[in-house]
């Protein structure tokens, strides 16, 4: 796979805690010189990425419930339509964890479904964080995201113990099937990575070393 065609499995991501706007413009240069399919970035952020991003092609996403999912559905949903309101194409939300790991699994589901609706038909990405679950949670979060009407799931958020796995991505895919997208991330830092997590299964790579990765991806290519 050349960097041309990597590039549009890669969403990069502008999420550090201490993101300023700097980061933000600096974000905004790769992933116009990348090609890359989207940029993610935190709230505060999206009005500024929008104007940035204006007729390039890439996507702007934006973070729902992050990086804990533990705000109530209200707080979710606003956070959504705010996006939404503001430009904003689509959304990664983290699932309540506590609760799925509770079984408290129509909380799970409601929330979830809160925020699809809220985002009026654009695609909602679900964050299990797969760190803090065992295998049967993670098969059940992918099976509540999927009867919720999400689009993809999603392996983490990058600010857990530990983050996308190849084993965690083989999983999430045979559970979903094509029902839904998988977007791996967390921890995804050279082309190997990328590359071992989309042929687990993987359809799209989240990372904040983009640059670095496809770079290394030109440089095999020639």
């Amino acid at each position: 796979m050349n960097a041309n065609e990597l590039a549009r499995h890669i969403e990069h991501a502008v999420l550090s805690p201490g993101a300023t706007e700097e980061d933000l413009v600096a974000g905004v240069r790769v992933a116009i010189r990348w090609g890359v399919r989207a940029l993610v970035v935190k709230p505060c952020h999206v009005a500024a990425a929008v104007r940035r991003l204006e007729g390039t092609g890439v996507k702007l996403v934006t973070v729902v419930g992050f990086p804990h999912g533990g705000q109530t559905t209200d707080t979710k949903v606003f956070e959504a339509r705010r996006a939404a309101a503001q430009g904003a194409q689509e959304v990664d939300m983290v699932l309540n964890i506590g609760a799925l790991r509770e079984r408290r699994l129509a909380q799970v589901f409601y929330d979830i479904r809160a925020v699809v609706e809220a985002t009026d038909g654009w695609p909602v990405k679900v964050i299990l964080e797969t760190a803090y679950l065992e295998d049967w949670q993670k098969r059940l979060a992918c099976r509540l995201a999927a009867r919720a009407g999400a689009a993809y799931v999603k392996t983490s958020t990058g600010f857990a113990p530990k983050g996308a796995t190849v084993e965690d991505v083989a999983l999430m895919r045979r559970t979903v099937g094509k029902l839904l997208g998988v977007k791996a991330a967390g921890g995804i830092r050279t082309y190997a990575d990328a590359m071992a997590l989309l042929e687990a299964g993987a359809d799209l790579i989240g990372t904040s070393q983009t640059e670095a990765i496809l770079a290394e991806t030109a440089r095999k290519a020639a």
